[in-house]
């Protein structure tokens, strides 16, 4: 089952691919409801603190779990992690790439995490797409963003091959501490990224 996981943050709808289908489990969380509505989405689930949100305004159709300002979890890893007990094995969750600094570093962590889980994820808001990729290969198809960087998660990430891009590289290695493929662009229909040992994280930016 795929999730579709509405979070907060700034968005640009108009370069959002991605829509839920029927039988896609949709979760909104927190202020993640408006991102939702501005796709005329509506949620079967909504929780979160509501610190963002305030009194929520849903029909009794949508499930409301309430959770306490104080506690661990992000809004957006509470969503997840709910997405994960109703069964779902493919998350698309937008949102959670803008603004705050600290919750767009937890949200890449959350990649990394579903990824050692073999679980297929990408946070996507128009801006920004975002997945995350460890000792595998993956096709990117060309589309409405301009970049493609891959970010090292690992101290060293060997083995590293990117064909049809502007850049590629061919069995290259990658460093935590420096990070040098950035702002790549697809050349061809789609660029084949391959990485032999270690994680990255596969960033598609627009301008």
């Amino acid at each position: 089952m795929r999730a579709f996981i509405y979070t907060g943050g700034a968005i640009r709808p108009e370069n959002i691919y991605e829509m839920p289908k029927e039988g896609d489990l949709i979760i909104a969380a927190d202020g993640g409801l408006l991102n939702a509505r501005k796709f005329g989405v509506k949620p079967q689930i909504l929780l979160g603190d509501f610190d963002s949100l305030g009194e929520p305004d849903v029909d009794g159709e949508v499930e409301l779990i309430r959770v306490p300002a104080e506690k661990d979890d992000t809004d957006t890893q509470l969503a997840v992690r709910v997405a994960l007990e109703r069964g779902a094995r493919e998350l698309v969750i937008v949102g959670g790439l803008e603004g705050r600094l600290d919750h767009t570093l937890s949200s890449l962590a959350i990649l990394e995490d579903l990824d050692s889980k073999h679980l297929h994820a990408v946070f996507t808001s128009g801006q920004n797409r975002a997945r995350f990729l460890r000792n595998n290969s993956t096709l990117i198809a060309r589309g409405g963003f301009r970049y493609l960087s891959l970010i090292a998660a690992d101290t060293k990430v060997r083995g590293v091959s990117v064909e049809g891009c502007k850049y590629s590289l061919k069995n290259a290695k990658l460093t935590r501490l420096y990070q040098y493929t950035v702002s790549n662009e697809i050349t061809g229909n789609c660029a084949l990224i391959d990485v032999r040992r270690g994680g990255v994280w596969i960033i598609e930016t627009n301008d």
